[in-house]
């Protein structure tokens, strides 16, 4: 259903740039639009599913939204404030409501730190639980919630599978009491059952505190098990989105009817038809004119490749926003 709250997070018209060097013998200077136009609101308490190929732009937009990659332009309004016009202070502060779980358990982590000295970072950089006994205690209420021993304080990451290292993360990132977390792929490192584990807490996480996630994936199915919405990316822009039940079962882009008709089916007496995407993803560097899906799409028409669509709503079959950036999917 449409939600009458106003949006805690709203995205409008993101766009981030990356210059490109031009080559020794040539003074073209050339960019790269990883993301462009994006628009879309998060509301509280909700998980949209972020969904596209590798290098549509997924991971970039997640940390424009927290600027850890600052945007070329646009707006990122949290909690009625545009976060891309706070100074370094303000924005610090801001911090404390917004964090990140990275994709790498691996990389995210000091090797040369303890857990201990991981949890009690982020609660001294924002002054939280003042004095030493209150901040050991709020670590090892972060262990628990997380499900790890409380022996675990004295030890450093390496002595941690990668499940256990990603609970970390997670506690971490839940250490200053945030409102959204961004997750960017944060299970498409680990194994298929401890997957199911870490997806499990967060769920579990989500309902016991309210957090609102952006999570961002590949894998169709665990972002079907997960989110409320989903919006699919292709090439830096948004193609679709809609609530995720009508989405998997009533695709209206071309891409997105591709994308879903990839996922396997446990029941070898099902057959399903495959959508064989001809060709590769065009180069950002050089995007198609028109719909950068067209070159790829076997219903592109004329007026496809000479002008861009743009996301607008289609008749849905429940009072959420389906929304699809497509001109046939309009006709």
């Amino acid at each position: 259903m449409q939600n009458p709250q106003k949006p805690l997070l709203s995205v409008k018209n993101l766009t981030k740039v990356f210059p490109v060097n031009s080559s020794f013998f040539s003074r073209e200077k050339q960019s790269v639009k990883a993301v462009s136009d994006v628009s879309f609101d998060l509301y509280r308490g909700e998980t949209l599913g972020l969904v596209g190929e590798s290098g549509c732009g997924k991971s970039t937009l997640g940390r424009c939204i927290l600027r850890l990659i600052e945007p070329t332009s646009g707006e990122v309004m949290f909690k009625g404030h545009n976060i891309l016009d706070l100074k370094t202070e303000e924005m610090r502060k801001m911090r404390r409501s917004m964090q990140i779980i990275f994709q790498d358990p691996y990389a995210s982590l000091n090797p040369r730190m303890t857990v201990e000295e991981l949890l009690l970072e982020p609660l001294e950089i924002h002054s939280l639980r003042p004095g030493r006994e209150a901040r050991l205690k709020r670590v090892y209420e972060l262990l628990d919630l997380v499900g790890l021993r409380r022996d675990a304080v004295s030890r450093y990451p390496h002595e941690f599978s990668g499940g256990q290292r990603q609970r970390i993360c997670i506690a971490r990132a839940l250490a200053v009491e945030p409102e959204l977390l961004v997750c960017d792929e944060p299970v498409s490192a680990l194994d298929v059952s401890i997957q199911a584990q870490i997806i499990n807490l967060m769920q579990d996480l989500q309902k016991e505190f309210g957090l609102t996630y952006l999570f961002i994936a590949h894998d169709l199915k665990v972002v079907e098990h997960l989110s409320n919405r989903v919006a699919v990316m292709y090439l830096g822009r948004i193609a679709e989105i809609a609530e995720a039940e009508e989405l998997y079962q009533s695709p209206k882009h071309p891409y997105t009817q591709a994308l879903l008709s990839a996922i396997p089916i446990p029941d070898p007496t099902i057959r399903k038809q495959r959508i064989i995407l001809q060709g590769d993803v065009p180069s950002p560097l050089h995007p198609p004119a028109g719909c950068a899906f067209h070159p790829r799409c076997s219903r592109a028409v004329e007026s496809c490749k000479q002008a861009r669509p743009v996301l607008e709503k289609i008749p849905s079959s429940n009072s959420s926003p389906h929304e699809v950036a497509c001109f046939r999917a309009l006709t």
